[in-house]
């Protein structure tokens, strides 16, 4: 039986306690379980949260064991190496297709029929490890993908164009990392084309402008990581929102990292793609109309990460 109300974050870095205190502050969740291979890390952490509960929801957090997440609704995968300055994501795969086989080993061990949510990096090769290791249905797998690049690529554009970023309709696809793409072609600010809401902000041709958005979000952690060694805050908060999504079933389109079985003409390998989240985990793959360069972008990231998939040991 798996807890609706029950959430699992395996490893407590950075990245997985700031997720854990962004879901205790949203109260999205009534229990937590933080697992750690450093145990002790995991009940500090768990200790230090559950103080602030007087401020925020009621929920039981607490440091736990793999048994302990059998029945967790969702189970939020961040353990392994950081990334270094200098180095990229896809330099970490070795180490951590590794770590990530052990975890999903694990996780079988105790039969959790819960949804897998992988945040580790290099996500979209870790998210098809975690799918080929556990063998659950490719909904339950899903990786938190260029959800974090979506939000920087929003708030850039809204930067540059003095516009409230909840208002910018734009996403990241392809990989999480050097060859993802932004998709110009579907981007709008509340339904007026971003060109031509450039326009009528004094831009007469914003082609400069969105390269350097481009780069700008595609190199957001490599600036991040060479000023504070880590990231940490952003994806928390977008880790959390696709638990959310999951949770409450709000049936929430996010460009999450997702098997992909002939969609875009592609097949072996998860990809962040714009994707219906739900309950059932990514229910649907959307099928966009991108155009013909986006397009080969895509496939050039796809042909990128599958060179790194062939290099994993098994």
């Amino acid at each position: 039986m798996v807890n609706i109300q029950k959430v699992a974050v395996i490893g407590c870095g950075f990245v997985g306690s700031t997720i854990a205190y962004t879901l205790m502050q949203k109260g999205t969740f009534s229990e937590m379980v933080l697992l750690d291979a450093n145990q002790a890390k995991a009940e500090g952490e768990a200790m230090d949260i559950s103080h602030g509960l007087p401020f925020a929801h009621a929920m039981e957090i607490s440091a736990g064991t793999y048994e302990d997440i059998a029945d967790a609704a969702v189970v939020i995968i961040t353990a392994g190496a950081n990334q270094k300055p200098g180095e990229t994501r896809l330099d970490l795969v070795q180490k951590n297709s590794k770590i990530m086989k052990s975890i999903i080993g694990e996780i079988k061990r105790v039969k959790c029929e819960g949804i897998l949510l992988v945040v580790s990096n290099p996500v979209d090769i870790l998210t098809q490890v975690a799918l080929e290791e556990s063998g659950f249905p490719k909904e339950r797998v899903i990786g938190s993908g260029t959800v974090l690049d979506t939000a920087r690529l929003k708030y850039l554009i809204s930067e540059k164009l003095d516009v409230d970023s909840r208002n910018v309709h734009a996403f990241i696809a392809g990989e999480h990392g050097d060859s993802e793409l932004a998709v110009w072609s579907c981007a709008n600010i509340y339904g007026i084309g971003l060109r031509e809401f450039a326009k009528m902000k004094g831009f007469s041709d914003f082609e400069k402008e969105m390269d350097e958005i481009y780069h700008a979000v595609r190199d957001s952690a490599y600036e991040i990581i060479e000023r504070k060694a880590a990231t940490y805050y952003g994806i928390g908060m977008a880790a959390a929102r696709i638990a959310e999504a999951i949770v409450r079933d709000s049936h929430t389109v996010m460009p999450v990292s997702v098997s992909l079985n002939g969609e875009y003409g592609l097949e072996g390998l998860c990809l962040s793609i714009p994707s219906i989240v739900g309950g059932k985990g990514a229910e649907q793959i959307l099928e966009i109309g991108f155009s013909e360069d986006e397009m080969e972008k895509l496939k050039n990231s796809a042909e990128e990460l599958k060179k790194v998939l062939g290099q994993i040991e098994k």
